[in-house]
């Protein structure tokens, strides 16, 4: 057999044996439920937590976008992807989040990579909570940096970290960046901002923050995480495939950091720019955010309203975040249990390693403003007689 054929297959072989074998499932959606094999199922799977991506006014302003611009953007925005839709929105969220900038991105993942490859070089030294996204880590392991990691959400770690960095390190161009989620997309809990923005301006060193999971559901007018803290991080990303209902993502910073990533950073060079009928579409998705506190709301009763439901040895995590896991350990029970919630019409996805760590497989239950109180008593109900089971 060939060697990467055989590589192939005992790769395949070993992740089917260890229960962590990963599958597409072709789905259909209409609003917050799911279409699969036939079957009408309510998704608590996604992340639409203010249930835009189905929402009449946003659908709407896609097909304006579409009329007003066609669909392509053609090219990279250096050459001639950057339209009018584009600028509109960038300044629009620098305005809205409070930065001099913002830059768009195809995604969140490459996002987060341009500012990592972009900004460390070989004498700085990244500093990362240990439960960051792949995206994050991936970009800091090949970077030309020192990575750390401190455990998750432990600010006197932290403290450790860049005490050790500001003795250790005094080459005169060596810079230190923490980086960290406003929300943790697996376990819905927050970063201590507040008390990491202070560490962070007592030992000089930048604090970037991925708010994917933050930014339109916390704050005021949906405005994240940093803004529910109090604090203003040096560099923030948000994404758009999230509470916005869209796609794509946006990095928010000064003026000469956007100058330098537009000069730098390949991830935005070399991609095309996002169609800007998405662009105008995703203006309409931050007007919506700001103007619908009503959504914020409606998640904050659906939560509470689950939180009463369940029973009390169910296991959920409270959270103050759509996003409640149910930590179940073992992976196979975990998948055992999503497929009993599908078999009582509830569509709910069980999480394993590599994605979380190992020993904590979950079922990852994410509320969205689309749910009704329906929904999340019947949730309550699958969830009580499959943890029974």
């Amino acid at each position: 057999m060939p060697r990467f054929k055989h590589r192939i297959v005992q790769a395949l072989s070993e992740r089917k044996a260890q229960g962590l074998y990963r599958q597409r499932t072709r789905l259909d959606r209409r609003q917050q439920m799911i279409e699969c094999h036939g079957e009408s199922l309510v998704n608590f799977s996604s992340n639409d937590y203010l249930g835009l991506a189905q929402a009449p006014e946003l659908i709407k302003a896609w097909q304006q976008g579409l009329s007003l611009y066609g669909t392509g953007s053609g090219a990279s925005p250096l050459v001639t992807g950057f339209h009018s839709a584009h600028h509109e929105l960038e300044v629009q969220l620098a305005d809205w989040l409070g930065y001099d900038r913002a830059l768009l991105f195809s995604s969140g993942f490459s996002a987060n990579q341009a500012l990592l490859f972009t900004l460390l070089e070989k004498d700085d030294v990244l500093i990362q909570d240990k439960l960051n996204h792949a995206s994050l880590m991936e970009a800091g392991l090949l970077s030309p940096a020192t990575m750390r990691r401190f455990p998750h959400n432990d600010t006197t770690a932290l403290y450790r970290s860049l005490l050790r960095c500001h003795h250790q390190h005094q080459h005169p161009k060596a810079a230190s960046m923490v980086v960290t989620e406003g929300v943790f997309s697996m376990d819905g809990d927050l970063s201590p901002l507040a008390e990491m923005k202070s560490l962070c301006a007592r030992y000089n060193s930048w604090l970037v923050v991925d708010d994917a999971h933050g930014c339109g559901v916390l704050g005021e007018q949906g405005r994240g995480s940093c803004d529910q803290a109090g604090i203003k991080a040096d560099i923030l990303v948000v994404t758009f495939g999230k509470a916005f209902g869209l796609q794509g993502a946006a990095v928010l910073c000064s003026e000469e950091t956007a100058d330098y990533l537009v000069q730098f950073a390949r991830h935005f060079i070399y991609s095309t720019a996002m169609p800007p009928a998405q662009a105008y579409a995703l203006s309409k998705a931050c007007n919506l955010i700001q103007q619908g506190g009503w959504r914020r709301e409606k998640l904050q009763e659906l939560s509470e309203l689950l939180a009463e439901r369940v029973e009390p040895e169910v296991e959920l995590v409270a959270t103050t975040t759509p996003i409640k896991p149910l930590i179940i350990g073992n992976s196979d029970k975990a998948v055992s249990a999503s497929l009993a919630l599908k078999e009582r019409g509830i569509w709910v996805s069980a999480i394993r390693p590599p994605t979380v760590p190992a020993n904590s497989a979950r079922l990852r239950i994410t509320l969205t403003a689309a749910h009704s109180r329906s929904d999340i008593e019947k949730l309550a109900i699958g969830i009580n007689e499959v943890i029974h089971d």
